[in-house]
C-alpha cells in the first residue's frame, strides 16, 4: 500500500523526501529507519568521517549533525502545529547551522548517541499525536505543511542524505 499525501500538505521542495517514505506507515518507518541509520553510521569508515568530496562540501560528520539539527527543527515545527494549528513558523539556514555546529570536534560515538536520542524523542512525539493532530496544518518557511508531512520529511531527509553519503563519500 502507498501512503500518498496531498501536495497541499507540503512545499514542492519536500516532495523528494516524502516520496522516499510512501511504502510504509509513518511510525513503522521512523522506527525501522532508526535501526537502518544507526547501522549505516556505525559501519561508516572512520577515515571518511572528516572527508569532503569537494571544496565547500560538508563532511560526513557535518551531514550527520545536520540530520540531527533538521530533525529537531522539523519535530519542533510538528509540535507547534499540533498544538497551535495555523501558526506561521520561520525557516532556518542549514548552511549557518552547519557552520556553527562544531561537528568537526565531535566524535562518531557522540553523534550516534545524539542521533539516537533525538530519533527516540521524535518517535515518542509522533506516537503521541492523534489522527486529528497529524492532519493539522501550519505554515513553515512561507508554505503550508501538515504534522504528518513533517514526520515523513524527517524520515525522507535522513534517507536522502544517506543516499548521498553512499554515492559520494564511499
Amino acid at each position: 500500500m502507498r501512503y500518498v499525501l496531498p501536495e497541499s500538505e507540503f512545499a514542492p521542495f519536500y516532495k523528494g523526501y516524502i516520496d522516499k517514505t510512501l511504502d510504509w506507515k509513518l511510525m513503522e518507518g521512523l522506527i525501522q529507519q532508526t535501526n537502518f541509520a544507526m547501522d549505516f553510521f556505525s559501519t561508516f569508515p572512520e577515515e571518511r568521517w572528516e572527508f569532503g568530496y569537494a571544496p565547500e562540501k560538508w563532511t560526513p560528520k557535518e551531514v550527520f549533525l545536520h540530520l540531527i539539527d533538521a530533525e529537531r527543527i522539523f519535530s519542533t515545527r510538528a509540535l507547534w502545529i499540533a498544538r497551535e494549528p495555523g501558526v506561521e513558523l520561520s525557516g532556518f539556514d542549514e548552511g549557518i547551522f552547519v557552520k556553527n555546529s562544531n561537528a568537526m570536534q565531535r566524535t562518531k560515538t557522540s553523534l550516534m548517541t545524539e542521533f539516537l536520542n533525538v530519533r527516540n524523542a521524535t518517535v515518542s512525539l509522533f506516537e503521541s499525536y492523534s489522527d486529528v493532530d497529524l492532519m493539522k496544518l501550519g505554515t513553515a518557511n512561507g508554505t503550508s505543511i501538515s504534522v504528518r508531512a513533517l514526520g515523513r520529511i524527517i524520515a525522507g531527509h535522513t534517507l536522502h542524505h544517506i543516499d548521498i553519503l553512499k554515492e559520494r563519500y564511499l
